[in-house]
């Protein structure tokens, strides 16, 4: 496939000329091209950063040709799953971007409770096929979080404390070696590489696919935002100290601080308010749930209490609606064995 561009192909040469890859069969973007800027732009909309050239694979192996001619040509890369990354590194300045966003396909084995991912899917792709069998596994607080970049980074999310870190979850994976090399890693298969890949931060390859490990959640999970004024934030805290310690592994929990959003489930009044809101997801029964958190709903006479029964994948989207609330996060810590298999977050 050929794209005329303006590109530096290998150090220290700005030409017009025409890239082509061999055995790339995807979409090639660069700098004259129409989408170019939309393909740059990133979750954070302050990361402003030109590549060469946008390789946006449609399968692996577009990957291994992108990979490959990124090393005949001494290019940087940087690789996009999902793009959420605060640091922008999905993106970068002079060299290639190995763009996985168009790889989002997800197959399920319901009865094995496998999932196979594709590298540039994001979670809500993989709740909604998962969901479909009343099945899921960690991965994140809000849905529009790539799959890939949560994955490497140890994975933490709603159900952590139940079922473990998304990393935890992790059966084996397809990857792309410096040296175009495809291979499967997993406990079985270069356990080395499987392991580094598990939470060990990037640069052991691109990862085109992921095997997970699925559990039973849901369909309907008690979920919701409970918020405090900020003032309150003190007393709140050690309360909720104490009483997420003793907590049920079916309880996640996340801690934030900032603004309320102006959003239509939060009154008028308490528009870009100062609070602290705890986001709660009891992935049990519901009146279980109920009993649960009934103290901590009931603590201090929070400002607002959305919890209620809702569908699991519902409630992730309604985390993302409300993840444009400003400020720190923290999120209760997992406490099951699983969780031990790795240090990473």
């Amino acid at each position: 496939m050929r794209t005329p561009t303006t590109a530096e192909v290998g150090r220290g040469s700005m030409q017009s000329t025409v890239v082509e890859i061999d055995g790339f069969r995807g979409q090639l973007i660069s700098a004259d091209h129409a989408d170019y800027d939309i393909a740059r732009a990133v979750w954070n909309g302050a990361i402003d950063r030109p590549p060469h050239l946008i390789a946006r694979c449609i399968g692996t192996a577009d990957t291994v040709a992108a990979v490959r001619f990124a090393r005949d040509h001494n290019l940087e890369i940087a690789i996009r799953g999902g793009g959420h990354n605060v640091a922008g590194t999905a993106v970068c300045d002079d060299g290639i971007v190995i763009d996985l966003s168009a790889m989002r396909g997800v197959r399920v084995d319901p009865v094995g409770r496998r999932a196979w991912v594709q590298g540039g899917a994001l979670w809500g792709d993989v709740d909604h096929e998962t969901q479909a069998y009343g099945l899921a596994t960690t991965g994140g607080i809000v849905s529009h979080t790539g799959v890939a970049g949560l994955t490497l980074g140890g994975g933490v999310g709603w159900l952590m404390r139940k079922h473990g870190l998304t990393v935890d979850n992790l059966l084996a994976v397809d990857v792309v070696t410096a040296d175009g090399e495809l291979l499967r890693a997993s406990d079985h298969e270069h356990p080395d590489l499987f392991w580094a890949l598990r939470g060990g931060g990037g640069n052991f390859g691109v990862v085109t696919s992921f095997e997970f490990g699925l559990h039973s959640v849901g369909p309907i999970v008690l979920t919701g935002p409970i918020l405090w004024d900020a003032t309150d934030a003190g007393e709140v805290l050690r309360f909720y100290r104490d009483f997420v310690r003793d907590a049920p592994d079916e309880l996640g929990t996340v801690v934030r601080f900032g603004a309320a959003p102006p959003l239509p489930v939060i009154p008028a009044d308490l528009h870009w308010r100062q609070v602290m809101m705890v986001g709660t997801c009891y992935a049990g029964p519901i009146t279980d749930g109920e009993q649960v958190l009934r103290p901590l709903r009931t603590f201090r006479t929070p400002l607002l209490d959305l919890v209620g029964p809702t569908p699991y994948v519902g409630s992730r989207a309604r985390s993302t609606r409300l993840s444009s609330t400003v400020g720190t996060t923290i999120g209760s810590p997992p406490t099951s064995p699983n969780s031990a298999t790795t240090s990473s977050t």
